[in-house]
This record gives structure tokens, C-alpha cells and sequence, in this order.
């Protein structure tokens, strides 16, 4: 309850602030407001804080100094201590939950906003990866996703040029998907299936006998984090890149998946340069039509083709968008399409930028937007813009000079949208994991 109430007062300080602002013209200074929220924030923990980074990173989604300060929260978080990691244990695997164990590290090996992990070794000498929920993370979701909806509501009356209902809608499926490791585990399978053919990445085996669906073992994957190789060669950092590309990718145009959470936490790199996918809580699955889509707005840039473009969003679920509104999403389009659409090696991002990754270019778009009257982004439309900056994202921090455009033309080169549909029928039904809606 008192976590509930400091978040009802970051929230309600939010709505009287910007509230002033707006009706009564009393000055707000944005930088200060916003680098006080991100400090309110990032104490809170929990998965308000997630949901922060999360719309730093969705165009549009917020005004530029909020995004500036919230992308700066960090996804780690005080570690429960053992006493309550045996309590919590015990209310997983019964009372008897370490004789299942030949040792158990006390300490956690990383902590983020819904759970921690702690190194484990098996009896028959494996290492192993338990991820462990908080206490009744459930509730607190449900309270966070509350005072979303609020914040949604202000920031809509100061600035409607973005319909936030269905981002709001999205982000509070994903939320409580994650809180399901049982699904976890199923999407960890999916990945492995998905990616079985790429040597340069890997995917832990789940161990089902000591998971639930609040617990998650899994093989530990040995690697350092992707930050300790920013300064390493430009070989080196190419080669990580380039499996990052490939780990992303190869899911959504051939099962029609996408991590929607790629962050430089979720993943590192072995001695050998290959990739390790730590997380899987965050998964998008689309319906074919939707990959399609993906790719005829590629053409759609590629060959400036109006009618195509068309296509492509109605697809998407865009509706009533006139002319205007199509050439003003172009516009982010052809920034997220661009490394794909030139033959040569190139880095992701050529122009100088501060801040996050496209900021600059959303910020222009959100200013047409606003002039013609605002965009409803549908549910799809929201993680996968998501994923695409926060990927974007990580490249630019690995300063990579790869030509995206070979890559990608491999991929779509031979897409047939029938033979997806199949082969992700086939995939979810294996695995368990309902198809699309």
C-alpha cells in the first residue's frame, strides 16, 4: 500500500503539474519535471518502471525531455535477500526445494522489475539459471497498469495528436504475460525451434521438473554482457551485430515472432563472438498477413509507391488515414527502413544524434501528426515499433558497419505468406502456444 500510494503521488504530481501548464499557463520546467518523475520512478522499481522504459522508447508516445530522462532508468533493482528467497522457493518446489539442488547461490546474479536470477548447479553437475518472481507481482502490475491508464488520460487532453488507448492496451497484455513463466518456458522452446539452424546463437533448454509458473530454470549460458565489447574492434563488433540481426530476425519471417523487449540486458556475447538470448518474457506473435505488411511497406519506400503503402497500413489495422497522415508515417518508415534499403556497409544510424535512438526524426513526425489531426497506432503497431528502436538502439551502441540490406534481402528473398502460415501452425501447435488472432 505504500508503494501504491508513492506511485499515485509521482502520477497525481504529473497530472496537477502539467494540468497548470496547460490550463492555467503557470510555467512547468519540462527538463526538471521530467528528471524528478525518472527519479520517482526508478525508486519504485517494479514494473511501473518497466513500463517507463518501455514508452521512452515508443515515438510519439511521450514529449521529448520525459523521454530524454526515462530512457536513462536502469531494468536492475535491489535483489531480495535470501530469507526471502527461501520462502518464495519453498512456495514453488514445497519445503524440501533445496534438496533439489546440489548448490544454490544466495546471492542473485542479476535483478531487474518483476524478478531476480540466481546461479544454480544441479545434482548431475549442470549450471543452471533460476529466475525468480517478487511476492505478489500480480497485484502490483495491476496497480501500475491503473495509474498508467490515468497517466494515458492527462497526457491525452495536453496532447492528442496520438490515440494512447491501444498502446495502452498492448503494453498491459505483454505486462501480464510476463508474469506467466509457464508461458515463458513455452516461448523459450519456440525460440529454440526458430533458431536451431543459426550457429551463432543460443537459446537455454528449460528444465520443466524445477519451473512453475512463477519459477524458470533454465541451462546457464556463460557470456559477457554486450557493453564489454563497445570499444572492442570493429570485427568484433560486427560479428555480434550481425547474430543480433539474425536472432531477431529470423523468428518474425519465418514464425512470425519478435522479442519485443531488446535491450542490451537480455542478451551476451560467448568467447567465440556468438549470441545468448536470456530473456523470453516479452513475445509478440503475429498473424502472417502482419509480416507481410512488413515487407510491402519495405517495397513501399523502396520504390516510392503511394498504393502500396496503403496497403501496408490497413494491413496493420491503421484506419480513415488520409494522404497527409500516410506520407507523414512514411516519413518514420523510410528512417527504419533506411539501413536496409542501401546496399553497402553502413552503420545503423549515419546522421549525428543525441538521445535515443530516432528521437529526432519521431519528434517531426509527432509535429505533423499533431497538425493533421492525430493517428489511433493500432495494438500490432506498438511492439513492433517498440522492438525496432530498442534493436536500433543496441546497434548504435555497438557502432556496427554491416550491409543490412544483404542480410534482410536474404531473409524476405523467398517469403511466401502461405508457407508461414503453415509453418507457424505447425510451430505453436507443437509447443502449445495459440495461434494469432
Amino acid at each position: 500500500m505504500k508503494r501504491y500510494a508513492r506511485v499515485s503521488s509521482t502520477v497525481g504530481s504529473l497530472a496537477a503539474r502539467l494540468a497548470g501548464e496547460r490550463v492555467f499557463g503557470l510555467p512547468l520546467d519540462r527538463t526538471e519535471h521530467a528528471a524528478e518523475l525518472r527519479k520517482a520512478l526508478g525508486g519504485l522499481k517494479g514494473p511501473l518502471m518497466k513500463v517507463a522504459q518501455l514508452m521512452s522508447t515508443i515515438p510519439e508516445a511521450l514529449p521529448k525531455e520525459y523521454v530524454a530522462e526515462l530512457a536513462q532508468l536502469q531494468s536492475n533493482a535491489p535483489p531480495m535477500g535470501w530469507p526471502f528467497v527461501r520462502r518464495r522457493m519453498a512456495a514453488e518446489l514445497g519445503a524440501d526445494w533445496q534438496s533439489k539442488f546440489k548448490s544454490f547461490g544466495h546471492e542473485a546474479a542479476a535483478a531487474a522489475s518483476l524478478g531476480q536470477v540466481h546461479r544454480v548447479v544441479s545434482h548431475d553437475g549442470r549450471e543452471l539459471a533460476c529466475k525468480l518472481q517478487y511476492p505478489d507481482m500480480t497485484s502490483v502490475v495491476e496497480a501500475d497498469l491503473r495509474q498508467l491508464k490515468l497517466a494515458f488520460a492527462i497526457y491525452a487532453r495536453y496532447d492528442p495528436s496520438v490515440d494512447t488507448r491501444e498502446i495502452h492496451e498492448e503494453i498491459a497484455e505483454r505486462l501480464r504475460e510476463e508474469l506467466d513463466y509457464e508461458l515463458e518456458a513455452r516461448h523459450v522452446k519456440l525460440y529454440a525451434e526458430l533458431l536451431k539452424s543459426e550457429a551463432n546463437v543460443h537459446v537455454p533448454d528449460v528444465v520443466p521438473q524445477l519451473s512453475t509458473g512463477r519459477l524458470l530454470t533454465m541451462s546457464w549460458l556463460e557470456g559477457r554482457r554486450l557493453l564489454d565489447f563497445i570499444d572492442a574492434p570493429l570485427a568484433v563488433r560486427n560479428k555480434i551485430a550481425h547474430a543480433l540481426f539474425r536472432a531477431w530476425y529470423v523468428p518474425f519471417y519465418n514464425g512470425g515472432v519478435i522479442h519485443a523487449d531488446p535491450h542490451l540486458g537480455n542478451y551476451s556475447a560467448t568467447e567465440d563472438l556468438s549470441l545468448n538470448l536470456l530473456d523470453f518474457g516479452c513475445i509478440r506473435i503475429f498473424k502472417p498477413s502482419f509480416v507481410r505488411g512488413v515487407i510491402d511497406l519495405y517495397w513501399a519506400i523502396a520504390n516510392d509507391d503511394h498504393d502500396l503503402a496503403v496497403q501496408a497500413y490497413k494491413t496493420w489495422g491503421f484506419e480513415d488515414l488520409s494522404d497527409e497522415i500516410i506520407d507523414t508515417l512514411n516519413l518514420w518508415a523510410a528512417f527504419v527502413y533506411a539501413p536496409l534499403l542501401e546496399n553497402r556497409p553502413r552503420r545503423i544510424q549515419e546522421f549525428e544524434s543525441t538521445g535515443v535512438y530516432g528521437h529526432e526524426v519521431a519528434a517531426k513526425v509527432h509535429q505533423r501528426l499533431r497538425e493533421q489531426g492525430g493517428v489511433r497506432p493500432p495494438r500490432e503497431f506498438v511492439f513492433m515499433d517498440r522492438a525496432a528502436i530498442g534493436l536500433g538502439g543496441v546497434f548504435l551502441h555497438l557502432d556496427a558497419e554491416i550491409n543490412w540490406f544483404e542480410i534482410f534481402h536474404d531473409l524476405i528473398r523467398d517469403f511466401d505468406e502461405t508457407r508461414l502460415k503453415r509453418n507457424q501452425t505447425r510451430l505453436l501447435k507443437k509447443i502449445g502456444l495459440p495461434l494469432p488472432e
